[in-house]
């Protein structure tokens, strides 16, 4: 095992705990196991009320496995274009790293758009390989974890259009206006309601980078702690 490979589960043992580090995980392109281990160092900043929602999510994916079915989870925000694309990426992400099998993760929305530039760029200061592969107005990328990892399609569309499950699966709600707007989602075997700051607001300010980056910071660190929970 190479020393840095060593020297992260290290760390992680002595900030986290034993229980959390992974055990069967893929391996994480160098940056990008970096900045997984210090959203796990920040777990301690999730409020309360929305470690009850991640523990329901968590619970829901080890129920699927323990039945020996794949755990299908739906990131559903108005447009996906942001919040719902950052989990989807996270959730695949933090799923390889923690060792947990049978996840599949999709996002979609109320309304299709476009996965925004923005929202790809601070995936890629993250350390996501982030890849354009088809230029269109909605345009579609491949998102991986490793050089050598699968490649996730990541495009703008909506939550029951295809590839995305349409019985049986989870909904995770990304979004208070999505949250509102779909009380219901035909075919979601549970619905949680875990709604982001939209990080749209400051788009062409000074703190644009800042706001997305900070964005997707919490969406690792909530998403990371949910697969944290579960025993593969």
């Amino acid at each position: 095992m190479p020393i840095y490979r060593l020297t992260v589960l290290a760390i992680l043992a002595a900030v986290v705990g034993p229980g959390t580090s992974p055990v069967h995980s893929q391996p994480l392109e160098e940056r990008l196991q970096r900045y997984v281990v210090a959203r796990i160092a920040e777990f301690e900043k999730i409020p309360g009320e929305r470690r009850q929602e991640l523990q329901r999510l968590a619970l829901y994916v080890h129920d699927r496995l323990k039945a020996n079915q794949a755990a299908r989870l739906t990131f559903i925000c108005t447009h996906n274009s942001r919040r719902s694309q950052l989990c989807q990426v996270w959730a695949t992400t933090a799923a390889a790293y923690f060792g947990v099998p049978h996840v599949e993760a999709f996002s979609g929305g109320t309304q299709a758009t476009a996965f925004n530039s923005r929202a790809v760029a601070t995936l890629r200061r993250a350390g996501l390989l982030v890849n354009q592969v088809k230029m269109s107005e909605n345009p579609r990328y491949d998102v991986r974890y490793h050089l050598d990892g699968p490649g996730l399609e990541c495009f703008s569309k909506l939550y029951f259009a295809a590839p995305n499950p349409k019985t049986d699966f989870c909904a995770v709600m990304t979004c208070s206006q999505a949250d509102k707007m779909c009380p219901l989602v035909k075919g979601a075997s549970l619905r949680i309601s875990l709604p982001f700051d939209d990080p749209k607001e400051f788009d062409g300010t000074p703190q644009e980078t800042a706001r997305y980056d900070e964005r997707c910071q919490q969406i690792a660190r909530e998403i990371l702690f949910v697969f944290s929970k579960v025993q593969p």
